[in-house]
């Protein structure tokens, strides 16, 4: 069993899917070594892995910066990927149930993807995020086209309050009939979180409602703050 892997299976995830029904969020402990995280953080200064590069500010997004993956994507995040999609499907065909949709997702994520490319969504999807001192990063949900996997995870690459002050990654609901509601989380390094990519079920008075999020990050007072970001569905 390789080093990624035994992290992986000491996941609770009966815990995880019992924290996303309760609060909207999980935590999944840490699944990457702080030198997998330097490795990944001095891939964001080279060309050859991404396959496109986005300035926040230009579109409007916040202050920062963020580069898509290229396919093949790097061994450490496509085996990530591949591994935590089986059993976070397990807990979206359940919402999927709750919520009344007739979507169900395969249990492998090559079956998924396949689906995807189906829809004319090929583009890999996980991506670095870097945010320097005043960066921040507005309320958004990740959808790419029709197709879309209703969960996905961010892992912090930097250390809170050594490497950087604030930057916490902010969760916001939006119930039926309520204001909404803030959450903010903060990312150890190499520590991953699950959350819901557009909306989750959450039971009312008179079965389960559909909640709207949306997440973004709070803005960097100082430092450098770098994450990986994980989406499981591909891009049009």
């Amino acid at each position: 069993m390789d080093a990624l892997q035994h992290r992986l299976a000491r996941i609770d995830w009966q815990a995880a899917a019992s924290s996303l029904d309760a609060r909207g969020f999980a935590g999944l402990g840490q699944l990457l070594s702080a030198r997998e995280c330097a490795t990944l953080v001095r891939l964001y200064a080279r060309d050859a892995p991404f396959s496109s590069s986005v300035d926040m500010a230009s579109h409007r997004f916040g202050v920062g910066s963020y580069r898509y993956f290229a396919s093949p994507l790097p061994p450490l995040v496509e085996s990530l990927r591949m591994r935590l999609y089986p059993p976070l499907a397990r807990i979206a065909n359940r919402w999927q149930q709750q919520l009344g949709g007739d979507e169900r997702f395969p249990e492998q994520l090559a079956d998924f993807l396949s689906r995807c490319a189906g829809e004319g969504q090929q583009r890999r999807t996980p991506l670095l995020l870097r945010y320097e001192a005043g960066g921040y990063n507005c309320l958004h949900q990740d959808l790419y086209g029709s197709v879309a996997f209703p969960l996905q995870v961010v892992i912090g690459l930097h250390r809170p309050e050594v490497d950087y002050q604030g930057g916490e990654f902010l969760l916001v609901e939006q119930r039926p009939r309520a204001q909404s509601r803030g959450q903010a989380v903060t990312l150890a390094r190499g520590t991953a979180l699950v959350f819901p990519n557009s909306v989750r079920p959450v039971r009312g008075a008179n079965g389960f409602q559909r909640v709207k999020t949306r997440h973004g990050v709070s803005e960097v007072r100082d430092g450098l703050r770098m994450t990986l970001g994980i989406i499981f569905h591909d891009a049009a």
